[in-house]
């Protein structure tokens, strides 16, 4: 009963203090407890917030509906294979993003599971955003694939 009583002193004494943002701080995530506790300045909403993420498993939910606060990442899944194909075929994809199209530019589409109906959206998409996937020659695939993800994201 003693450590009750220390607990709830502990809290009380605790939720007195503010933190500097007028938010929860970046350490507790996005989910439900981060939309609950929203606009809370105090370590305890924090706490609260962190561990009602974690119990109701709002987080995962979050960020992969991109709802709660989370964002959504660009690809759900990682796909090994197109990270394979656009290492291997960086300099033949810059050569057919260039020119529009072209066998790379359609394996991509084919990899990225683009839809038919989006084919030439994406292929146009991707030769107006040269500079954006390509910025210099020693780019490299990682920075290029995201690049060209999120010109997809965006038809």
């Amino acid at each position: 009963m003693k450590r009750m009583w220390l607990f709830a002193i502990t809290i009380g004494l605790l939720g007195g203090y503010g933190v500097a943002a007028d938010e929860l701080g970046d350490n507790c995530g996005c989910g439900l407890g981060s939309v609950l506790f929203q606009g809370k300045e105090s370590l305890v909403a924090e706490i609260f917030a962190v561990t009602t993420n974690q119990v109701t498993g709002t987080q995962t939910f979050g960020i992969s509906s991109g709802t709660s606060g989370c964002d959504q990442p660009i690809m759900f899944v990682a796909n090994p294979r197109l990270n394979r194909f656009v290492a291997y075929n960086l300099d033949n994809l810059a050569r057919d993003i260039a020119a529009g199209g072209g066998e790379f530019v359609d394996a991509l589409a084919a990899l990225m599971h683009v839809p038919a109906a989006k084919s030439s959206a994406f292929r146009v998409g991707l030769q107006r955003n040269y500079a954006r996937i390509f910025p210099s020659v020693d780019v490299d695939h990682e920075e290029a694939l995201r690049h060209i993800l999120g010109v997809y994201n965006t038809i």
